[in-house]
């Protein structure tokens, strides 16, 4: 099939020049089939939603900043780490999500909190949903900055705009008094409209400790924990199994509860 520069036109013009590339084989394959042209037609703009799409889903991770890809496949089960199984299988249906919930993964160093936050939010990008990750430190730290050149409230907005916004590393040191009313206000305006993860190698029991206000610092931890799913991960590191050159042996998932 030759393309005529009219067409390529056309479909420049309705920002549909993606059909271009399919577009021969599919004209071959309508003919081989014996396709009518609306069966043509819909098989055409299938593809270029289906691109479109994918697009979409590849702006929506890049946007995400993940720091790997990790998703629920990826996971080994065979790893000695204890996590309540079902209830984290039913965090996937992503209604915690729709349901403006948190959720927080706690537990020491390596077990895996971090995967499965971001697993967590690598599904929401796969529904559509707007996802941000960053660590704890790295939040506060772009607050803090855009107070100099006056856009405080532009960047704390781009914190509270995701439909999910995944803070990883929370509580590993004391914030200062300006980082306490900083991560007050961040969790306040996402109270009750949008969804939040925290993970911390921290119990919740040990938060409180870290805020310089300890008034601000319940006041935003009673609301967040009152709506989060809570998990404790134990066991060993799964990021020492993950490492290049490491020798896991999968056994079929015998070791998660």
């Amino acid at each position: 099939m030759q393309i005529q520069p009219e067409l390529k036109s056309v479909l420049k013009r309705l920002r549909l020049s993606g059909i271009l590339a399919t577009l021969p084989d599919r004209w071959a394959y309508a003919r081989q089939e014996k396709l009518d042209y609306p069966q043509f037609l819909e098989l055409v703009l299938s593809d270029e939603v289906e691109r479109r799409d994918h697009k979409h889903l590849e702006n929506r991770l890049q946007d995400a900043g993940f720091e790997e890809e990790c998703t629920l496949e990826r996971f080994d089960w065979s790893a000695k780490i204890r996590i309540d199984k079902a209830r984290l299988m039913e965090l996937f249906s992503l209604h915690f999500i729709e349901r403006h919930e948190n959720v927080i993964f706690c537990g020491p160093v390596g077990v895996g909190k971090s995967f499965w936050a971001q697993a967590l939010g690598h599904a929401a990008c796969r529904a559509g949903y707007r996802v941000l990750f960053i660590r704890s430190d790295g939040l506060l730290k772009n607050l803090a900055r855009s107070r100099a050149d006056n856009s405080f409230d532009r960047e704390l907005r781009s914190f509270i705009s995701p439909d999910l916004l995944i803070v990883d590393d929370f509580a590993l040191k004391k914030l200062s008094s300006q980082a306490t009313s900083d991560f007050y206000d961040l969790l306040i305006e996402r109270h009750t409209r949008s969804s939040t993860i925290l993970t911390s190698d921290g119990g919740i029991e040990e938060w409180m400790a870290v805020f310089d206000d300890p008034m601000l610092g319940q006041s935003a931890l009673d609301r967040f924990c009152h709506r989060a799913h809570q998990f404790v991960l134990e066991g060993e590191s799964y990021r020492k199994r993950t490492a290049p050159g490491a020798t896991a042996v999968k056994t079929g998932g015998k070791a998660t509860t």
